[in-house]
């Protein structure tokens, strides 16, 4: 009797004639473990390796992201959904039209808000056309989205909202419920990824060979990141602001020896801050609590008081946090704040307060330590631009930061970590610290290109590491900057190294606003309009433009005189110098690093 023929390739399979009969005659030699090698190899060489026996529907990882988070998530998401062998493309919203949309099949969408609920930088554009009255219907189109956004901000996750909402206005059909994650967002993103892959799953017909886990290299015994970052020496602190400066700027310089972590200019490094003791001291006076109480952070036994120090946010306020205060002490008054029409004024109430503002209008007395760090967040880290090159400065990474001190209904108020690192770190202390990659802030990979770069006051810092590196690596291309603060004598932040610059042909040119030493403003946007016959020429010859610093106001205003030039040098109507900015943009010529 004769065993029949055992068919390794299903019909679909793109085999065929005598091309098929060798693959299953190969496949019938090979053992059970030589499939299941075979199936691990052809999936390390970035093939499918997993014989799938119907058609996987090919999923689209949309991400817009400004400081590299959402587009971490994305890629993550995109290397799981590959790893079991299905179909999938990961795409920047910069490269993506919404009309590109009506020819797929299913999205994934992770989507982070900057600020004030505006969309990442990279994908202005794609948030433009797609909510456009011309956008395309996507009836065919199925979805899901993760926001990433910081409950800080009155328009917390607006951008993944708005995807949300305009997908499915457009005819898509949501797959799973859209997930809003503040600041700690790797759990619930890891709790969307696992749901994303399970419900993909079941369109998966037929069996799938299981797949060896790839050879990887052995890592290091201790990586350094985000999740465990580098305790960095302070080895040096410099005020670079004048006595007379109503501004406290700071030159920091850390040690990176023996952590294995690296940089590129235009990279920013993450900064885990640490609260002010006095700000601990009256928190901890506002709940009645003495600091000694142990509470756990995550698998650590910590006192209360050092948890409140180093690994809770205790100033930042937004309606999730109100809501779990609300819900822990069963307050009748600030439940009716949340309700409408109550809720409106209440938000306007917020605005310019802190955690201790809600605690004071709202007492927390009578709950446990546990109960009380259950309503914090965790302590988010901030990004600075790095303002150094490593090639100039080997094991090491600077900062400039401004010390941000404002008031307002009637209290002073402090940033959190720009005064820990400008106040409160001394020279031989330690803080903790991790690179972070930004893929949208880069100079040019022809070192003979042109750069031009518009930074004032602490936006000057990307632009030090740019013209370190330049001249460290003997780049012939010519870099013109634009500086702008208060004041000539107080504030110009590394002027010596500028005029030095300058001396040795580094850089080309620099043009400087000082505002508050004229009867009339002058800011770095006037210089650029001063300037603007030179400037467009150098744009014209291939120049890369690069801004950094404030986005509500100056970036917006450079913006505006970048279109008001290209319309008056190039001769353009508004709508034909917005497509020339916008193919800039796209050509990843004009680049933005704003906060």
């Amino acid at each position: 009797m004769t065993t029949p023929k055992q068919n390794f390739l299903p019909e679909s399979a793109p085999f065929s004639g005598d091309r098929r009969l060798r693959v299953e005659a190969l496949l019938g030699e090979l053992s059970r473990d030589e499939q299941i090698w075979l199936s691990g190899y052809l999936a390390a060489a970035g093939m499918s390796g997993a014989a799938v026996a119907a058609e996987v529907k090919p999923t689209m990882v949309l991400y817009g992201s400004e400081s590299g988070n959402a587009e971490g998530c994305a890629a993550g998401l995109s290397a799981a959904i590959k790893a079991k062998g299905w179909p999938v493309r990961l795409v920047n919203m910069a490269d993506c039209m919404v009309k590109d949309l009506s020819r797929e099949k299913r999205v994934l969408v992770v989507v982070s808000t900057w600020g004030e609920g505006d969309p990442p930088e990279p994908a202005t554009r794609f948030f433009t056309e797609l909510c456009a009255d011309s956008a395309p219907r996507l009836e065919g189109l199925e979805f899901a989205v993760f926001g990433l956004g910081d409950s800080s901000y009155a328009d917390f996750c607006e951008c993944g909202k708005v995807v949300d909402r305009r997908l499915e206005a457009l005819g898509a059909k949501r797959l799973l419920p859209r997930v809003d994650a503040d600041v700690d967002y790797e759990g619930p993103f890891d709790a969307w990824k696992a749901a994303v892959l399970e419900m993909l799953e079941p369109s998966v017909g037929g069996a799938v060979v299981e797949v060896t886990e790839p050879i990887v290299t052995a890592k290091p015994a201790i990586e350094y990141g985000k999740k465990r970052p580098f305790p960095a020496a302070v080895k040096a602190l410099v005020r670079l602001s004048g006595r007379g400066s109503a501004k406290n700027t700071c030159h920091l310089e850390l040690s990176l020896e023996g952590s294995g972590m690296a940089y590129k200019p235009g990279d920013v490094l993450g900064v885990l801050p640490r609260n002010s003791p006095a700000m601990v001291e009256e928190m901890l006076a506002l709940v009645g609590l003495s600091g000694e109480e142990p509470v756990a952070v995550g698998e650590e036994q910590l006192p209360l008081q050092a948890a409140l120090e180093s690994k809770f946010d205790i100033t930042a306020l937004g309606l999730p946090i109100v809501k779990k205060v609300a819900e822990l002490t069963a307050n009748a008054d600030l439940l009716a704040e949340l309700e409408e029409p109550a809720l409106a004024g209440f938000k306007e109430w917020m605005k310019g307060r802190e955690l201790r503002d809600l605690l004071q209008r709202f007492p927390v007395r009578g709950v446990t330590a546990e109960a009380f760090v259950g309503i914090l967040r965790k302590m988010p880290p901030r990004l600075y631009s790095i303002a150094s090159s490593l090639r100039s400065h080997p094991g090491e990474v600077h900062l400039t930061v401004g010390a941000v001190y404002y008031e307002t209904h009637g209290r002073r108020r402090e940033g959190v970590c720009s005064t820990y690192l400008c106040d409160r770190i001394r020279e031989g202390g330690v803080v903790d610290v991790y690179t972070h990659a930004n893929k949208n802030f880069f100079l040019p990979e022809d070192p003979g290109t042109p750069i031009i770069m518009v930074g004032p006051g602490t936006g000057i810092a990307p632009f030090r590491a740019f013209v370190e590196e330049r001249a460290a690596t003997g780049a012939k291309g010519r870099n013109w900057l634009f500086f702008g603060e208060q004041h000539f004598n107080e504030d110009f932040l590394y002027q010596l190294e500028w005029q030095d610059y300058l001396k040795s042909g580094v850089l080309t040119r620099m043009d400087v606003a000082f505002s508050r030493d004229t009867d009339q403003k002058i800011y770095v946007q006037h210089r650029m309009l001063e300037k603007a016959a030179d400037l467009y020429a150098w744009l014209q010859e291939g120049a890369y433009f690069y801004v950094c610093g404030d986005a509500a106001r100056m970036a917006k205003d450079v913006h505006e005189a970048l279109l008001q030039i290209h319309r008056e040098q190039g001769g353009l109507s508004e709508a034909q110098a917005e497509e020339a900015i916008s193919a800039l943009q796209k050509a990843k010529r004009y680049q933005k690093d704003v906060y």
